[in-house]
């Protein structure tokens, strides 16, 4: 028989000890030591007299000897956190809205002035003067409400209706406009279709146009924002903010960003916009389970409902959601914000081909987040008719003029689509360039050139360039 070694007898064997305590090696390396409490596993097996569950995968469950099928029937529907009633009441007048008039007049005239512009622009669709919009009507208080409780500093990751989470921010009427007409004033220069902003400034990362690919990205930015926080004591921590519909939650990025983010403890805020439908797939038809709040728990994720048309519920929601987020080097929360979609999907949607008309206009009537806050601040002293009256045709004159400067703009400069992909020209690209300015020169009749910025020069001017 070959002469054999026994894995005793090598040199190299790892000392069992190492193997029951693998932060060894960390201090060997000189790393941060990185806290396992919350995810330590046990290393031995169970015994005869054991009471709890010591396998790695399920921590702390309770042996039985009765089965019992969990069934989501038998349990109470997660709660929904509220600050005032539909009539504009606070329910809790001891602990109040932490809001000041003052701050509760401007989030009023944003959530008012973005109800205005919405409607002025599905108009303009309709007319052929915008090619794709996409209303917030029922939503704004979610947008406006979160991004008032947020820092700046803090970075957001929007879906498709999150309007008012720039408004709030400080985008202008000018900046929605060029971006709606894709002018050369556009901040994404006429890359993107209408209502996918972006903002470097407000640190808002651009709309994408694709479900839930926003929402791994967050994560991923949430482990970033982590890893800088521990490194830069000196400036306040970030958390990155997540918005997406109940109907992407039934993609499969929603799943993946959430394991990663809850495994890797990132300082995340994931707020779930529960609107009723998916463009035209009703909440029934799209899951079974209470809602999407039921799936942060089974992710290990601090999780709360808000009713959506609480702005107060909204902006309390989100402050302490921030506070837990940033806790102990960080931990993602889950909020599921409750609304109803007043308008239609987008403008190439008609949500009355799915729903009844009756049941918007029951909506419209019975509650949303403008009127109730409207007949908060009326129960205050602070609102009336007359500045309801005068706020409505101010915002409206603003918006029309935004928008009639924006439209009578040229479009960005040819050459701009060649530009920022590489940090210089590349000859591949100075080939595409000469074989686009050749097909313009030869058959001028058939493209507009003259709407655009510069002409056919900016592209002899971009070759030219060293």
């Amino acid at each position: 028989m070959p002469n054999t070694m026994s894995l005793r007898a090598s040199t190299r064997r790892i000392h069992c000890s190492k193997l029951l305590h693998p932060t060894t090696y960390l201090h060997t390396r000189q790393t941060p030591k990185v806290p396992v409490g919350w995810r330590q596993c046990r290393a031995v097996a169970s015994t005869a007299s054991a009471e709890r569950v010591l396998f790695p995968g399920a921590l702390n469950s309770k042996f039985t000897n009765e089965m019992a099928f969990i069934r989501p029937s038998t349990h109470k529907a997660i709660p929904t956190y509220r600050v005032m009633d539909q009539y504009g009441q606070v329910i809790n007048k001891e602990v109040g809205v932490d809001t000041e008039d003052e701050e509760a007049l401007t989030l009023y005239r944003n959530m008012v002035c973005l109800s205005i512009m919405d409607l002025l622009m599905f108009e303009a669709q309709r007319q052929g003067r915008l090619s794709f919009y996409m209303m917030s009507a029922g939503e704004e208080g979610i947008a406006v409400g979160t991004a008032s409780a947020l820092d700046p500093s803090d970075v957001i990751f929007c879906q498709y209706r999150e309007t008012g989470v720039f408004l709030q921010r400080g985008f202008t009427l000018d900046q929605f406009m060029n971006q709606l007409f894709a002018n050369k004033e556009d901040l994404g220069k006429g890359r993107n279709m209408p209502v996918h902003y972006g903002s470097k400034e407000l640190n808002i990362h651009t709309v994408s146009s694709p479900l839930a690919t926003q929402i791994p990205h967050a994560a991923g930015a949430a482990y970033a924002l982590k890893l800088q926080n521990q490194q830069q004591s000196d400036k306040p921590p970030r958390v990155a903010v997540c918005f997406f519909g109940e109907g992407a939650a039934s993609e499969g990025d929603f799943h993946a960003a959430l394991n990663i983010a809850a495994t890797r403890q990132v300082p995340s805020i994931f707020i779930c916009r529960n609107n009723g439908y998916a463009i035209s797939t009703p909440t029934s038809d799209q899951y079974r389970g209470d809602g999407i709040a039921a799936r942060g728990a089974g992710y290990g994720i601090d999780t709360l409902r808000v009713d959506g048309n609480d702005i107060f519920a909204v902006r309390r929601a989100v402050k302490e959601a921030r506070r837990i987020a940033l806790e102990n080097g960080g931990k993602p929360v889950l909020i599921e914000m409750m609304a109803y979609r007043v308008g239609h999907h987008s403008t190439s949607d008609d949500s009355f081909a799915y729903r009844q008309k009756v049941e918007v206009e029951d909506w419209k009537r019975r509650d949303n987040p403008i009127t109730r806050l409207r007949k908060w601040l009326e129960g205050r002293g602070v609102w009336d008719e007359d500045k309801e009256r005068e706020l409505r045709s101010s915002l409206r004159k603003k918006v029309l003029a935004a928008f009639d400067k924006a439209e009578k703009m040229k479009k960005p400069p040819i050459a701009s689509a060649f530009e920022g992909v590489y940090e210089e020209i590349t000859e591949e690209q100075k080939q595409h360039i000469e074989e686009l300015r050749d097909i313009l020169q030869r058959y001028p009749k058939e493209y507009d050139i003259d709407q655009h910025e510069g002409g056919i020069e900016s592209l002899s001017q971009l070759l030219e360039k060293k």
